[in-house]
């Protein structure tokens, strides 16, 4: 494909930090949930944030930074699956809020992978020459359908928000270049109807058969990550930095272990932020967006219930 850009990402978190020790009362310690999940703290939206509010500040903390008007934008695309409301969506919420007039508009919903499809959708528009510059927008409120008085998985869930600009022309020399993008949809195997729900009516977000995620996420983070390595004839010593979704320190460890890579090299922050969903991969990316240095080769990969698989190779210039 031909390169399109990162031109800038940012992030947001609430400021309510939650501790392992909350879910005392429910019979977890903190040494019991560090060794399951390797989470030690979550985030929480306060009463006066939600899904659409952190995506706002995560948009407000970029345009100091951003090297065009964000009226530039002619193509905006949510990620979530923790809408704050269904119709009026991250996405419109954005346009509406900073008054982008000429943009495209909608939001893409793959689970936890959907940062991933977003890229890819967005690609697909300026391949097609619908869009020049894209505004891409995850962001999950995980704790407004969780149940924390739920064992097997209140305590993974964290919120937070994070964004990137791309473009299809590079726009400056902070750019990161996207060098390749993959999607996978995986909805025909194992327990991906039932493993990981979410229905508001049924007691909310649910990990009934943790098991089967943990399986297949490790398989498909490792098939994603390398498709799209043999895909560039890269090896994995070209790869200067891995980002895996943000499930499970768990997961992580297993993935870089098959590697052999050096945990310098994976990006990690579900120690303190939780599973921020489809979020967590892009925080990470933005977090670290200064540690990276010209030729370094990155590779985000991706998994999410429903079943779902993705994998990003960056380039930065």
């Amino acid at each position: 494909m031909s390169n399109q850009y990162i031109n800038y990402s940012n992030f947001y978190i609430p400021e309510h930090v939650l501790d392992n020790h909350y879910f005392n009362e429910i019979g977890l310690t903190n040494e019991e949930i560090i060794a399951k999940s390797g989470i030690e703290q979550r985030r929480r939206t306060s009463s006066k944030e939600n899904t659409n509010t952190m995506a706002i500040e995560a948009i407000k903390n970029s345009l100091d930074n951003l090297p065009y008007p964000l009226k530039e934008v002619d193509l905006i695309i949510g990620a979530t699956y923790t809408p704050y409301d269904t119709i009026y969506s991250v996405a419109h919420a954005i346009q509406q809020y900073f008054d982008i007039s000429n943009a495209k508009c909608f939001t893409v919903d793959a689970a936890c992978s959907s940062f991933i499809n977003a890229v890819e959708v967005a690609t697909c528009f300026f391949i097609a020459k619908k869009a020049k510059k894209a505004l891409i927008v995850c962001s999950e409120n995980n704790s407004a359908y969780n149940n924390g008085k739920d064992k097997a998985s209140g305590f993974l869930w964290g919120d937070g928000a994070a964004v990137a600009f791309i473009s299809s022309e590079r726009c400056s020399e902070q750019d990161i270049a996207i060098m390749d993008v993959n999607t996978t949809g995986l909805g025909n195997i194992g327990y991906s109807h039932e493993s990981i729900t979410l229905q508001p009516n049924n007691g909310g977000l649910k990990m009934p058969n943790g098991r089967d995620v943990f399986h297949h996420a490790c398989t498909h983070l490792i098939a994603e990550t390398k498709t799209i390595l043999d895909r560039n004839n890269l090896a994995v010593s070209d790869m200067s930095y891995f980002i895996p979704h943000q499930a499970n320190k768990r997961i992580t460890n297993y993935v870089a272990k098959q590697f052999g890579l050096a945990n310098s090299r994976v990006l990690s922050n579900i120690e303190q932020l939780g599973n921020t969903g489809s979020a967590g991969s892009l925080i990470a990316l933005a977090q670290n967006k200064t540690r990276f240095q010209p030729d370094d080769h990155i590779v985000v990969s991706v998994f999410g219930g429903g079943y779902s698989s993705g994998s990003l190779l960056l380039k930065k210039m």
